[in-house]
């Protein structure tokens, strides 16, 4: 099983950064949260603050750590590790994705996303009806 980190990033509009996996690569013309796998001498963090450097030129700070999801690709098995992260310096490009996308919550069902992502838009969401009640 291959460890794999994402950041989950909330603009102050509360909307949430999505990026479309480009062509040529797995799971391309699919929406996700960013990030990478981890190496082997690296945290789950540190690993996560430097795909997001790597991926959008960004620096953040990684925050509270949300459920684990378990997945099976036809490639093998991931442990996806999300995060919930603040940008610190830069604005996010589209270094290894076709675009970016600031999609509100209400507007994540009109996205294609990698499934395995799809448990973690579930916990953000009941995260957010969670602080409405």
């Amino acid at each position: 099983m291959i460890d794999v980190v994402c950041g989950v990033i909330e603009n102050s509009d509360g909307r949430f950064l999505a990026c479309l996996r480009p062509q040529g690569k797995h799971l391309a013309g699919l929406w996700e949260f960013p990030g990478g796998k981890v190496n082997p001498d690296e945290s789950p963090e540190c690993a996560l603050a430097r795909e997001l450097q790597e991926e959008l030129g960004i620096k953040v700070i990684v925050g509270t750590p949300l459920e684990p999801v378990h997945w099976n690709y036809d490639r093998g098995s991931i442990r996806l590790l999300p995060f919930f992260c603040t940008i610190t310096v830069g604005q996010p490009q589209a270094f290894e994705h076709e675009q970016l996308l600031w999609c509100a919550p209400e507007d994540f069902a009109t996205l294609c996303w990698a499934e395995a992502d799809l448990p973690v838009l579930a916990q953000i969401l009941a995260r957010i009806a969670e602080t409405a009640n």
